[in-house]
This record gives structure tokens, C-alpha cells and sequence, in this order.
């Protein structure tokens, strides 16, 4: 098992998260890959995007399908700017590469938002450290595990 993998499980025992990981020889990478991969709707899988709000470093939790709206991303973190990190300060910031950046357990603490698209599926699938390996959640589980708040995060 790849270290970013387990490093990622270790992060979700410590908060109680009972994860299940799967490794897909395909590319799940990009949202469309890894609905395809998994066997599921693409609004089911979660982009983890690392942006920064005024200088902080924050993720977003977006649906598969959606765009990320700056603007609404700024308000929520309380900010007037976002813009996307590049991928070292992604990797510095969480501890994992683009294309495997989980929804919870950074290397640093880090704030949280969540479309609130997510919360309407059952299930959703995310990122477990690596672009090919991806869990399942409920994104009720989700939510408390990374300490995230919900909001409209879509350019509608």
C-alpha cells in the first residue's frame, strides 16, 4: 500500500472514520475518470481543490460536475480573494499530491468547505491519497470528519 495511502488511514482512525479504500487500475484523476472507474454518477465523487482565501491556504470539497466558484468560496471563508495554489504549495499545505488529495487528514490544519451538492447523495467517493485510490463516505461522515462547513460552492 502507498504511504500517502496510509498515512491518509491513519488520519481517518484517529478521528473514527471507518474507511475502505480501492485501488482502480484506471486513472481516476479527474472527476469523469473516476465515476467511470467506480461505477457511478459523476456528482457522487468529490474534488478536493486546494485554493488560497487572503493568503490562508483552504480546501473546497466540490461535486464532480460543478465549477468552483471563487467568488463564493472567498465569502464563505470570510476573504475576499481565492485563487488556486500550485501543486507544491497543495502538496506542502496537505501532505498529498494533486489527483489524490483526500477530503480530510492534512499534514497541516487546514479549513474546509463543502458543496452543498454532496450532501444530497447517500454515498460519495473521494480521493484516499493518491490518484488511484478512492473510499466511499457519507458525506454526513464526511462533513464531521474534516470539520468542514456546507455552502453553495457552485458558479451556477
Amino acid at each position: 500500500m502507498h504511504r500517502n495511502v496510509m498515512a491518509f488511514l491513519a488520519a481517518a482512525r484517529e478521528l473514527g472514520v471507518a474507511v475502505d479504500p480501492k485501488e482502480f487500475p484506471e486513472s481516476t484523476h479527474t472527476a469523469e475518470e473516476a465515476a467511470a472507474a467506480v461505477g457511478v454518477e459523476v456528482g457522487r465523487i468529490v474534488k478536493s481543490l486546494v485554493f488560497s482565501v487572503d493568503d490562508e491556504v483552504v480546501v473546497a470539497l466540490v461535486s464532480g460536475p460543478n465549477r468552483l466558484d471563487e467568488k463564493k468560496l472567498a465569502a464563505a471563508a470570510g476573504g475576499r480573494k481565492a485563487g488556486r495554489v500550485d501543486a507544491d504549495a497543495a502538496r506542502t499545505a496537505t501532505g498529498f499530491p494533486i489527483g489524490g488529495v483526500p477530503p480530510f487528514g492534512y499534514r497541516t490544519s487546514l479549513r474546509v468547505f463543502v458543496d452543498e451538492d454532496l450532501v444530497r447523495y447517500d454515498e460519495v467517493w473521494a480521493a484516499a491519497g493518491t490518484p488511484n485510490v478512492n473510499f466511499a463516505i457519507a458525506p454526513d461522515e464526511l462533513v464531521r470528519a474534516a470539520g468542514a462547513t456546507v455552502c453553495d460552492l457552485a458558479r451556477r
